[in-house]
Order: structure tokens, then C-alpha cells, then sequence
């Protein structure tokens, strides 16, 4: 979990005209109207989720309402152009992902804006361990079998992803690359989209946030094979993690974080992040977000900034060695 710096609110009254028209200028920024937060993908998933919890106690903290819009379409790219040619003041705010932050740039031609520049940091907001699901039909209760499988069978098995560059994309990837074996990508316009073919079993197998998968595991409905994460994750106690069966270089948590446009004020953006970094230590909140398989993560805008350029150095490997493309 990356730091979290608290900042001080000026606020100190002063005697003399000249003192307080100084106070004015330095108080803290604040939002003037209601404001939106795009998720850019469709309603339903992990993203969306955590979004939206997040958005309400934002608001609380702002004084202003934050209205949650889902733009999906190409591996966020709609709803992150949205965000970075909007007005730079603070009202208009992107729920990131790990893809659309760190992998889109290397597998699209035109995303339409860059987002190390069209777009400012603000704050993490969760991290998310995923899991290997499949169709019941697939004949494989453990990752061994499953590989097995794949490999007697290539090209045969199909995954689904909620899109080119998304992290259910790039982690399963990963997942493919260390386990040497054949299979199929089927991108989708979000992961509810994904897990319903799943389901169906239009397509075999996912590597998807828990959150989307924690209902269908206990129905029966799919069966989970590994757990990406560094540890057994608490809503599926039961499910090895990659390392337990002899996978750690798959090792893989997706992660979501609060931007802003590009060139946003810099006492709005200290705002946004301290609204935001309080909202994630609300007791309700963590409880809300630990119950959808989502872990709260908060961070001042600097050090997420460091993370993002990590990780778009991990993730660009991945994309160059599989080979990711968008035509």
C-alpha cells in the first residue's frame, strides 16, 4: 500500500484587511458546482464498485455531490479522453486502471490524448487481487491441470478480458507467458460482459478481479483455480495463490487510482487527494470495499505519480514480450 501524507487545511483568522485577503488567496481549493467521476467502463465490475463508494464519501468531504458516468469502450480510453480534454479545474475526475495508466500507450497507435501528460495524479484508491476462473466444462481443478490442457490442446482454450490492455488482459498474459502454454484472447467492453459469456461458456477461462467472481464461485457456476495475488485473499480462503502452485513470477494485482485532467490546479488536486485519502480511511468505507474484494489504498499525488512510472515499466515488458497489439 503506497503512503498516506496528511496535509494541513489553512484556515487561521486574521485582524487586517490586507491579512485576510492573504488567507483568501491561500485557503483551500474547493468545488463550485457538482462534480463527476468517469469510470471508463461499463457498470458492474471492480472499477465500477469501488467507484462509486469512493465518489459518495469524496463528496461528503467536498461538500458538493461526485456523480459517477461509466464510458466504456476501448481498454478505457473513452472514458480517460473524456476526463483529459475536460475543463482543468478540478470538477471532472477519472477512476484509472492499471491499463488505461500504464499499458494502453504501448498497444494503441492513437489513444486520443497521453495520459502521462493530459492527466494529473490525485490518489491510489484500491488495489485488487484477481483470480483464474473457468467454465466447469474446462477439466482442470488446479493450475497444473489446467495447463496440461492448454498445452495438449493450443489455441483451443479462449479467455476473456474487459479489454485490450486492461489488466484481466495483460495479467493473464503474464499468466500465459510463465505457464508456456497456447490460448486465446476475446477482449470485451468490461468485465460483466466477459463473465457472462463465462458463464455461458461462450469462452472457457478469466483471470478477473475477485469482486466480479465471489457469487458464481459459490454457485457453482465457475470454478476457481488460483488466486494472482501474493496471499490467499479473504473472500476465497479456500483457493492457492500462483505461488502455491509454482507459478510466482505470475504474481499479479491489478490496482485502481483517482486522476484528474492534466494541468489542474495545484490546490485543487491537494484537495481532491486529501478528500480522497480521508474517504479510504472511513471504517464503512474499508468494510464496504474489503466485502466487494476491493482493498482500499490511499496515497498523496506524488507518490502515485512514482508508482504509475513503475508500473508502466513492468507492464510495458509484459506488452512487448506477448506482443499486444491493437490494430
Amino acid at each position: 500500500m503506497l503512503p498516506i501524507r496528511r496535509r494541513a487545511l489553512l484556515g487561521a483568522a486574521f485582524a487586517t484587511p490586507a491579512l485576510a485577503s492573504m488567507a483568501a488567496a491561500q485557503a483551500p481549493w474547493a468545488p463550485t458546482r457538482p462534480m463527476r467521476m468517469i469510470v471508463p467502463f461499463v457498470a458492474g465490475g471492480s472499477t465500477d464498485v469501488a467507484a462509486r463508494m469512493i465518489a459518495d464519501k469524496m463528496g461528503e468531504q467536498l461538500g458538493q455531490p461526485v456523480i459517477v458516468e461509466n464510458r466504456g469502450g476501448s481498454g478505457g480510453n473513452l472514458g480517460g479522453e473524456v476526463v483529459a480534454h475536460a475543463q482543468p479545474d478540478g470538477h471532472t475526475l477519472l477512476m484509472g486502471t492499471t491499463g488505461l495508466l500504464t499499458t494502453n500507450a504501448y498497444i494503441y497507435r492513437n489513444m486520443g490524448f497521453d495520459p502521462a501528460k493530459d492527466l494529473a495524479p490525485v490518489s491510489m484508491a484500491y488495489t485488487s487481487d484477481m483470480v483464474i476462473v473457468v467454465h466447469p466444462s474446462v477439466r482442470a481443478t488446479n493450475i497444473a491441470e489446467f495447463i496440461a490442457l492448454a498445452k495438449a490442446r493450443p489455441g483451443s482454450i479462449s479467455f476473456g478480458s474487459s479489454g485490450h490492455g486492461a489488466s484481466t488482459h495483460t495479467a493473464a498474459e503474464l499468466f500465459r507467458l510463465a505457464a508456456g502454454i497456447d490460448i486465446l484472447h476475446v477482449p470485451y467492453r468490461g468485465s460483466g460482459g466477459a463473465m457472462n459469456d463465462l458463464i455461458a461458456g461462450n469462452i472457457q477461462m478469466m483471470l478477473v478481479q475477485i469482486a466480479a467472481t465471489t457469487g458464481a464461485i459459490r454457485d457453482g457456476r465457475i470454478r476457481a483455480l488460483a488466486a494472482t495475488g501474493p496471499r490467499r485473499h479473504p473472500l476465497l480462503p479456500d483457493v492457492p495463490t500462483l505461488t502455491e502452485q509454482g507459478l510466482p513470477q505470475a504474481t499479479a494485482t491489478s490496482w485502481g487510482a483517482v486522476m484528474a485532467t492534466g494541468g489542474t490546479p495545484a490546490p485543487a488536486i491537494a484537495r481532491l487527494s486529501a478528500a480522497c485519502q480521508e474517504a479510504l480511511r472511513h471504517p464503512v468505507l474499508i468494510q464496504r470495499m474489503e466485502a466487494a474484494g476491493v482493498d482500499p489504498a490511499s496515497s498523496s499525488a506524488e507518490d502515485l505519480a512514482a508508482y504509475i512510472v513503475a508500473e508502466r515499466e513492468k507492464w510495458g515488458r509484459v506488452v512487448r514480450e506477448a506482443n499486444i497489439v491493437v490494430d
